[in-house]
């Protein structure tokens, strides 16, 4: 057992050190530690009419044992084109039992999209900010997400204009630091409940001068709705293309909700590459733990897999 394992393992860096070759920038380290990835995937297009983001989680069983665990996030994925894409994936797994197939999945993948664009259907009715906003969408069990368009206070006065009623300014809290190569990162948390809070957290931390001159200022927040069981979740790049959606993406992951995480970087005059992504998530982390949004990481982590896989289960018995 601990051959395979080992086995296993190997095959799992082998297979990340591809696919971050292959697929740069469009490749993300979402969390290291626990074996989270995100790729993006266009049409090929120059100007992408269709991009879907592939999440997933390798288990300590990948490749040998076990499949990866997967969400496919598109504003425009929904019903039967989920259930299609989803069918092709498991069916590429099952023919390559035991073997790597992120790359397969990724180019099956590209292949639905370039159809899609080659064929006659409308193009996803999603405005973007940027290149990357597609990146940025919710996953399977979250609804209802759009992404910020315009100045994020700006924005989020639109949203909360119909609301009269002052919110109660949350309490803020703020983690710690992380510094790499003269830059520096550090999250800012707030417990929220409306737009109009987060409105109302942002302005104030814009109050804080070296927050305000941060070089970016990262947020993502989720909001659950109780009367309608669905999630109201955003986030903002603020410059630094697709951060927004990778902080939303973790906090999807681990599970949280009425909370609003902002991380802000000082950036030091040194490209930092990929790693600014991983201190981004780490320092997002780091205060949701502190503040008990999230009791154990390693637990979180092993729960999202396994309502995933419960997921998958219900959906094979349905259809025997």
């Amino acid at each position: 057992m601990a051959a395979s394992d080992a086995e296993a393992a190997q095959q799992q860096i082998d297979e990340i050190e591809a696919l971050s070759s292959i697929y740069g920038e469009d490749w993300c380290v979402v969390d290291e530690d626990e074996k989270i990835y995100c790729i993006r995937i266009t049409d090929c297009l120059d100007q992408p009419k269709w991009t879907l983001c592939l999440q997933v989680i390798l288990p300590p069983g990948y490749p040998t044992a076990e499949p990866p665990i997967y969400q496919l996030n598109a504003p425009w994925l929904r019903g039967q084109d989920y259930m299609d894409l989803a069918n092709s994936l498991e069916e590429i797994y099952v023919q390559n039992l035991g073997e790597s197939i992120l790359y397969l999945w990724v180019e099956k993948i590209r292949e639905v999209l370039i159809e899609k664009a080659q064929s006659s259907d409308p193009e996803p009715n999603i405005k973007k900010t940027s290149e990357e906003a597609d990146e940025d969408d919710g996953d399977d069990f979250l609804l209802d997400y759009q992404p910020i368009q315009e100045d994020p206070i700006e924005m989020l006065n639109y949203i909360t204009s119909e609301s009269q009623e002052d919110e109660e300014l949350p309490s803020i809290h703020h983690g710690n630091p992380i510094t790499d190569r003269r830059s520096t990162f550090q999250a800012h948390l707030a417990p929220v409940v409306t737009p109009r809070q987060v409105k109302r957290v942002l302005e104030k931390l814009y109050e804080n001068k070296k927050i305000a001159s941060a070089t970016h200022n990262i947020y993502a927040y989720r909001i659950y709705c109780e009367d309608k069981q669905t999630f109201l979740q955003d986030c903002e790049d603020d410059g630094e293309t697709a951060a927004g959606g990778r902080l939303l993406h973790l906090m999807q992951i681990l599970n949280v909700h009425n909370v609003l995480v902002v991380v802000s970087r000082w950036y030091g005059g040194i490209l930092l590459g990929p790693d600014r992504f991983k201190h981004i998530n780490n320092c997002a982390r780091n205060v949701l733990v502190e503040y008990n949004y999230v009791h154990s990481v390693e637990e979180s982590s092993k729960q999202a897999g396994k309502s995933k896989k419960i997921r998958k289960d219900n959906k094979k018995r349905a259809e025997h």
